[in-house]
This record gives structure tokens, C-alpha cells and sequence, in this order.
């Protein structure tokens, strides 16, 4: 169960960091203004908040794994709201990322 919520964390962690960032870019590349900017800025900062519900209290490791969803995370928003089709090296890489997240967090430790 704690690793189902771990994962569901970083989830919500992705949606709000790779939001925020599209926000952001969106906001400033794109010439959508500062509404833009600013809800990105809000979205970054709960991303933040929501990676310290993780019951691990290493920050190092916490954001490290985290590394991995947010590759495959990226490559799956900008699937959606951009229309990005990543190649077999994209997909290849981000799973990857994922398995290197999976021992770094999930691993059996003896602490």
C-alpha cells in the first residue's frame, strides 16, 4: 500500500511540475501572458509541497527518483498537449529512468 500512494505521489508531483513548466513556457514562448505565468508559478510551487508527502525522509533520494517520473512523465505530456511522438529511444530511455527510479526508491534497505 505505501508504495501504490508513493507512486500516486509522484503522479500528482509530475502533473504539477511538468504543468507548471508548460505553463510557463506557454506563458513566455508562446506569448500567453502572465496569467499563464503566474499559474505555472503556483502549479511549480505545489509540486514542491506535494513531494514532501513522500514517507521517505531522504530529500536526496526523494528527488532523485522522482528524476524518473518526470522524464517519462514529459515525454507523456508532450504527447498530449502537444502532439510530440516520441521514437523508440525516447520510450527506451524513459523506461529506463522508470526501473532506476523503481530500485532507487522501492529497493529493500536494511535501515
Amino acid at each position: 500500500m505505501l508504495v501504490l500512494r508513493s507512486a500516486a505521489l509522484f503522479v500528482v508531483a509530475a502533473l504539477f511540475e511538468i504543468g507548471g513548466a508548460w505553463l510557463v513556457w506557454q506563458g513566455v514562448r508562446e506569448h500567453r501572458g502572465w496569467l499563464w505565468i503566474g499559474a505555472g508559478v503556483m502549479a511549480l510551487g505545489a509540486y514542491g509541497f506535494v513531494a514532501t508527502l513522500q514517507t521517505d525522509a531522504a530529500f536526496g533520494r526523494v528527488l532523485a527518483a522522482y528524476g524518473g517520473v518526470f522524464v517519462a512523465g514529459s515525454l507523456v505530456w508532450g504527447m498530449v498537449a502537444d502532439g510530440y511522438r516520441p521514437d523508440r529511444w525516447d520510450v527506451t530511455g524513459a523506461l529506463i529512468c522508470l526501473a532506476g527510479m523503481a530500485v532507487i526508491m522501492y529497493a529493500p534497505r536494511g535501515n
